[in-house]
């Protein structure tokens, strides 16, 4: 007789719901009894593409160059905390066992039980946490930010719920290694609110052999067993997680300009070929590797060139390679998008994200940047930025203030690009320009929407009316920066959507706006709403040891709607990670303990520094890095051959002075 019984094992105060096939169904939050895992049969999109077949601890092989998943185990037996699975794979045997009391366990013994030597390409489990965002207020209370790291013996995954409040569910590796995570289910119907579903792999050379510094190649021979083994259990928060794990490698700073020592600890018994502290003289990747009892661990560092040298290289780039010079009209000094394997600009007015207008306005701001600190030839400099302000007058701005989103003015005006060229317009001494689009976003609704930027455009270009002698303009631009941030302050966890429904870069520009508005008014903005929301932000990001992803908040979309390649998944670092950087340097003294602020002040550096990984020291940049090994099958952890919209990373960078702190 079929047992359907879902039974359910106390996790220390949550729990975990084994379905009748073994797979994990469900894990409990010990406060909210929600499931961190994505929800089978859910209402919308999570329902959709969340079945059965990517449940907890399923996954798939690639063994010989034969891809097998597994599923429906062949045999099962029940324990009383937990049980015990086997399942075939083609000429292997998987056995998993998983017990659940105070803590988690799982262990994974991969037996090859022929006569012949097994090549495993790719062995892979599902880890489908609920990553997602069906809305702000659904995501602040019901949905967790998966931070991963497989660097090997040291792997490990942090499960937070996306409102920053404990516990959350920390995986630590106990036995074995992970080299990888792979993504599946992203696609034009889930889009850019889902995460899609995680894999954890012991290798995927079958597929990605690049990935992550190198996937291992693993022969299993006659008779031998391939071991994995994890435990799992609530914590307080990352430091509490981070205090219960023993890794080998511990990299506290992972980016520096060359010739820059950096720190890198080895625990007692483990070995390194690389001599400690790192240091290079040339930019680019360093692998630090080390073994102790046939185990591995990795971590990932990145040196860059000294910031003068990348910016002024890169503003050369754009001026000589990224303008339609070939045009006869004030367009010819617009930025483009371009592309690395051909060395074309790319000229595709179709797709929204690039075109010549919204962010490739970041591109002119950094040669405003460059030019206000006199890097740069100021003659090339000048002559590209009176050009470019041309064609911001007549074919980017209207009459009445409003940003035109198409030069051709067929698309409906987006409220993100009007705090951008009022910046524009600011630094270039357009203060009328920048008043009538400042006035016009609000006009259109911009009480209600987080575009970037906005109270400091207000703020200074309010402090510039006041100089000018129009203080009443002055007033009331900065009356309605404090009425918006009211509004938001009333909404609470029901933000808006936006282009996405929850994001990293609709919490940012929200504190962003809620400081400033601080600044103008402490008693009606107060700091417990300002370090509520510092949680959720904080959340989007943990502490990985590598340079694409220490203290990155998470963005898993920009791959296809801004490169070539059309790739989802995540990208690490993405450029507006910055806005977080923005928000933790910007941040008063007194509002958080003295030690807090200055770890927020070194967390924003951070940031800033992780994205200059974007730039090459020729002045070649990537739009997006998509991390994982693999996304939907196809190979990824690579950069997208498009330069497009990442020049507002080194925007930030020169903004808060990084070369100078």
């Amino acid at each position: 007789m079929r047992d359907d019984t879902v039974r359910t094992f106390p996790l220390g105060d949550g729990a975990v719901d084994i379905s009748p096939d073994g797979a994990v169904a469900a894990v409990r939050h010990p406060v909210g009894g929600h499931s961190v895992l994505l929800v089978e049969g859910a209402a919308g999109i999570e329902g959709s593409f969340h079945t059965a077949a990517h449940r907890w601890g399923k996954g798939f092989a690639v063994l010989d160059g034969r891809g097998h998943r597994f599923d429906h185990p062949a045999a099962l037996t029940w324990l009383d905390d937990g049980v015990e699975l086997v399942h075939r794979l083609g000429p292997l045997e998987l056995t998993t066992t998983r017990r659940v009391g105070r803590e988690w366990t799982e262990s994974f013994a991969l037996r090859n039980p022929t006569a012949a030597t097994v090549r495993v390409g790719s062995f892979a489990l599902s880890t489908p946490w609920r990553d997602l965002y069906g809305s702000a207020a659904d995501a602040l209370s019901r949905a967790v930010h998966a931070h991963v790291w497989t660097g090997g013996a040291d792997a490990w995954v942090w499960a937070v719920p996306m409102s920053g409040l404990g516990p959350g569910l920390g995986l630590t590796l106990t036995e074995g290694e992970l080299w990888a995570y792979s993504v599946t289910s992203r696609d034009a119907n889930t889009s850019s609110d889902v995460r899609g579903h995680l894999y954890l792999h012991v290798t995927d050379h079958a597929r990605a052999p690049h990935a992550m510094g190198g996937q291992p190649e693993v022969e299993l021979e006659p008779g031998a067993t391939l071991r994995l083994g994890w435990r799992l259990a609530w914590y307080d928060d990352l430091a509490a997680f981070a205090a219960d794990r023993r890794p080998a490698l511990t990299a506290p700073v992972v980016s520096a300009e060359v010739g820059t020592p950096i720190e890198v600890g080895l625990a007692d018994g483990w070995r390194t070929r690389t001599p400690l502290p790192v240091r290079t003289d040339r930019p680019g990747t360093v692998l630090v590797d080390a073994e102790r009892d046939g185990r591995r661990a990795r971590v990932s560092l990145h040196a860059h060139p000294p910031l003068r040298e990348l910016v002024e290289a890169r503003v050369r780039f754009l001026v000589e390679r990224q303008r339609p010079l070939e045009r006869g009209d004030s367009r010819r000094y617009a930025f483009v998008p371009y592309d690395n394997r051909s060395g074309l600009t790319v000229l595709d007015a179709s797709w929204s994200d690039w075109p010549e207008t919204r962010e490739r306005v970041g591109s002119a701001l950094l040669l405003q940047q460059a030019r206000a600190r006199g890097w740069g030839d100021a003659d090339v400099l000048d002559e590209a930025l009176a050009g470019y302000l041309q064609f911001v007058t007549e074919h980017v701005l209207a009459e009445n203030g409003v940003v035109r989103d198409d030069v051709d003015g067929r698309r409906e005006p987006r409220l993100y690009n009007f705090p951008w060229f009022a910046r524009l317009l600011l630094e270039a001494g357009e203060t009328d320009r920048a008043v009538a689009v400042v006035r016009a976003f609000y006009r259109l609704g911009g009480r209600r929407f987080l575009a970037f930027d906005v109270g400091g455009v207000v703020r200074g270009l309010a402090e510039r009316l006041r100089g000018e002698g129009r203080a009443a303009e002055a007033e009331e631009l900065t009356a309605l920066l404090l009425e918006q941030a009211l509004t938001f302050l009333e909404l609470g966890t029901d933000l808006p959507r936006h282009e996405v429904n929850y994001e990293h870069a609709m919490v940012a520009p929200l504190l962003d706006l809620l400081l400033h508005a601080h600044a103008l008014d402490p008693a009606r903005v107060p700091a417990e709403a300002l370090r509520e929301r510092l949680r959720w932000l904080r959340a989007f990001a943990a502490d990985q040891p590598d340079a694409r992803l220490q203290h990155v908040p998470v963005r898993h979309w920009d791959g296809y709607w801004f490169g070539a390649d059309r790739l989802w998944g995540d990208v690490f670092p993405h450029y507006w990670s910055v806005l977080s950087a923005g928000v933790y340097l910007d941040w008063p003294e007194g509002l958080l303990p003295e030690q807090e602020t200055a770890e927020l002040r070194a967390v924003g550096l951070a940031v800033l520094r992780a994205n200059l990984i974007s730039f090459d020291a020729d002045g070649s940049a990537t739009c997006a890095f998509v991390y994982p090994s693999c996304v939907n099958g196809s190979p990824a952890h690579r950069a997208d051959p498009l330069a497009n919209d990442q020049d507002w990373a080194l925007v930030y960078a020169l903004r808060y002075d990084l070369d100078r702190r």
